[in-house]
């Protein structure tokens, strides 16, 4: 392979002791050998010929830039798991969390460099990741620092409903904090830049309220009347399509009907619950604020079925897909 060769996507391993050398796999095999021509994986080689094994997928992988590497042959960027560092199927352990996480810093040079457009990534656990030494939220934290990005956002989105949150992993107390009017203009303006680079001129956006029935007049807080509603009208004079506080038990249930086209939640659960309700196999984790894009499966590692054979690549597969759409974006 050249050198020169530039890939759509990129995607990282997750815990190897989880799902995703697996559901990787079966994500490959569904691929036409373009849309593979095009995709890189990050992680072991070893790994993802063991997983492929398991599946039976006639699957091929080489080093990246290989330069006898067979024509059909999946790219790897390879992340060696360290010789002699446990890593047991289906368990938490230092050394998975570690190469976790030097998978998506690899994939992070990667697009930064310019070989790879878009990072999707699998699934890692957090406890693997904490125990190796990465102390980070997440994905999406752990990529904010390896950019360099000052703040970062969480969008799910899903063919139906589709969800962007003004805190995420947080305490519920310390959401209510964030909630102020420069969390709440950052998040609608990332919603609202990303949804045009989709193609929508004119998105239609709505702000959740905070407190039920957005604080009833100030019965049950006051946070909606005092920090929302003002900060949704600048936005709206600054020529946003821009609605809200509107009460969180209407506004998840309008929206996918086709009211809004994102609905900003101010905190985890409040846009987790709906949208996983609804499209809980689709849905994708998108991580908007950032100099780099990234897509991502929206569940864990699936440590109890991990190495069996009997994981779904139902949602990475749409991962993948809405990956693609952000790469024609980067071209257009």
């Amino acid at each position: 392979m050249s050198t020169a060769t530039r890939y759509d996507i990129a995607i990282t391993m997750g815990d190897p002791a989880g799902i995703g050398p697996e559901i990787i796999c079966r994500a490959l095999a569904a691929m036409t050998p373009a849309e593979r021509a095009t995709t890189l994986v990050v992680g072991d080689p070893a790994i993802y010929r063991r997983a492929a094994e398991m599946l039976g997928a006639a699957l091929t992988f080489a080093p990246l830039d290989a330069p006898a590497a067979p024509a059909d042959s999946v790219a790897v960027a390879v992340v060696e798991h360290p010789a002699g560092e446990a890593m047991p199927d289906g368990q938490i352990s230092a050394a998975a969390g570690d190469m976790a996480f030097r998978c998506v810093k690899a994939a992070v040079e990667l697009v930064q460099s310019g070989r790879a457009g878009v990072i999707v990534t699998a699934p890692l656990n957090k406890a693997a990741l904490h125990a190796a030494g990465h102390h980070y939220d997440g994905h999406t934290g752990m990529l904010a620092a390896l950019t360099g990005a000052p703040s970062s956002f969480m969008l799910l989105a899903s063919e139906t409903l589709s969800t962007l949150h003004v805190s995420t992993h947080v305490s519920l107390r310390e959401a209510i904090e964030r909630v102020t009017p420069e969390r709440i203009t950052a998040t609608v303006k990332a919603g609202h830049a990303h949804l045009v680079k989709l193609g929508m001129a004119a998105p239609r956006i709505a702000v959740a309220g905070l407190n039920p029935h957005c604080g009833e007049g100030g019965i049950f807080g006051d946070e909606d009347d005092r920090i929302i509603a003002p900060t949704v009208r600048a936005l709206r004079e600054a020529g946003l399509d821009v609605q809200g506080p509107i009460s969180a038990d209407t506004v998840f249930y309008r929206a996918s009907r086709g009211e809004f086209d994102l609905v900003v939640a101010q905190y985890h659960d409040q846009g987790h619950i709906p949208v996983k309700l609804i499209a809980f196999d689709t849905t994708v984790n998108v991580s908007l604020g950032l100099p780099i894009q990234r897509t991502s499966v929206d569940h864990g590692t699936a440590f109890d079925i991990a190495w069996q054979g009997r994981a779904d690549a139902t949602n990475l597969g749409s991962a993948i897909a809405y990956a693609r759409r952000l790469v024609a974006g980067q071209s257009a």
